[in-house]
């Protein structure tokens, strides 16, 4: 199955999948990413826990990071059926 795996470690946000792991800044506030809400071919909407607040919905478009990184977006992005959170 096409399962990718959404993580964050400090000021980046992970996005992982088919050995790929494309990494990209976040709020320096964010704790951790919670659900994931939505999937959408590239467009996630995942709730997120920031210090000091509660939880709140997000949201992630990976096409313009994928464009900005020359990955061929659709061929990158159709395989994917599934994102998971994960901290390992």
């Amino acid at each position: 199955m096409g399962e990718a795996i959404l993580s964050n470690d400090k000021q980046f946000t992970s996005f992982a999948f088919n050995g790929h792991i494309i990494r990209f800044k976040t709020s320096p506030r964010l704790e951790k990413y919670t659900k994931i809400v939505e999937w959408d071919h590239g467009y996630i909407v995942v709730m997120a826990k920031y210090e000091n607040h509660e939880e709140e919905e997000e949201y992630i478009d990976l096409v313009p990071i994928l464009e900005n990184l020359y990955f061929d977006v659709d061929e990158f992005l159709n395989p994917i059926e599934k994102v998971r959170i994960s901290y390992v």
